[in-house]
C-alpha cells in the first residue's frame, strides 16, 4: 500500500510504502473494543465511598436489653436496618485498571490504524511543527491538511512549540508514536502522522 507523503501545505513531496501484512489485513474489531475499555476503566476515578456501619456516626450502646421487651432484638443504632444506619457493602474507593496481554494492545492498535487507512483518514506529513506558538496558525495548517473537528497528531517526539499552539484546539490532540493507544485512533476523525511516525509504528507493530 503506498501512501502520499504531503507539507505542511497538503502539496505532494513523496510517497510512503506500508506494509499490507500490518495495516491490509482483516480489522479484528473486539481487539479494538477490548483495549478501548480497559483504557476506559484506567481512567475511572473510582473515589465512590459509602460508610459502613461501622463508619457511621452514633452509640454503640445496645438500645435495650435482649429479652424480655416484647420488641426485636438489636444491638447497635447504627444497624443496616434502621433509618440512619450503615450500607451493608457499601462502595470503596478504588482503582478500576487492569491489564492486558501486551500482543492484544499491539493487534488492537494495529487493527484501529489499518481500520482509518481503508477508511481514507490517515494524513501523513513529512513534519509536524510550529515556528511559533499560535494557535490560529496551527488551526490553519490543519484545515490545510483537511482536517475539521476531532483529529489526532502523531509525531516521534512532538514538537513542544505545535502543542502547545493545539493543546486548546477542542478535539485535537499531539501524542509521541510510543504512547498511541488505539482508543486515540478510533476517537479521532481524522489523524495526521509524521511520515517518520507512522515507519516506526510499522516496526514496533510488524
Amino acid at each position: 500500500m503506498e501512501l502520499d507523503v504531503v507539507n505542511s501545505s497538503n502539496e505532494r513531496v513523496g510517497a510512503l510504502t506500508v506494509s499490507d501484512e500490518v495495516f491490509g489485513g482483516r480489522v479484528n474489531g473486539d481487539l479494538i473494543w477490548e483495549s478501548v475499555v480497559r483504557e476506559n476503566a484506567s481512567k475511572r476515578r473510582g473515589t465512590h465511598k459509602a460508610k459502613n456501619r461501622a463508619l457511621v456516626s452514633g452509640s454503640g450502646k445496645k438500645p435495650w436489653r435482649q429479652k424480655g421487651t416484647g420488641r426485636a432484638r438489636v444491638g447497635s443504632i447504627r444497624t443496616p436496618l434502621w433509618r440512619h444506619g450503615g450500607t451493608v457493602f457499601p462502595p470503596q474507593p478504588r482503582s478500576y485498571e487492569y491489564a492486558l496481554p501486551k500482543k492484544v494492545e499491539c493487534g488492537a492498535l494495529r487493527a484501529a490504524l489499518g481500520q482509518k487507512l481503508k477508511d481514507g483518514q490517515v494524513v501523513i506529513v513529512d513534519q509536524l511543527a510550529a515556528s511559533e506558538i499560535k494557535t490560529k496558525a496551527a488551526v490553519a495548517m490543519l484545515r490545510t491538511l483537511g482536517v475539521d473537528g476531532k483529529a489526532l497528531l502523531i509525531d516521534v517526539k512532538p514538537d513542544e512549540t505545535l502543542a502547545k499552539s493545539v493543546r486548546n484546539v477542542p478535539g485535537v490532540r499531539f501524542v509521541a508514536s510510543g504512547k498511541v493507544t488505539a482508543r486515540d485512533v478510533m476517537d479521532a476523525e481524522r489523524v495526521v502522522a509524521t511520515k517518520d511516525a507512522l515507519e516506526k509504528l510499522q516496526e514496533a507493530l510488524a
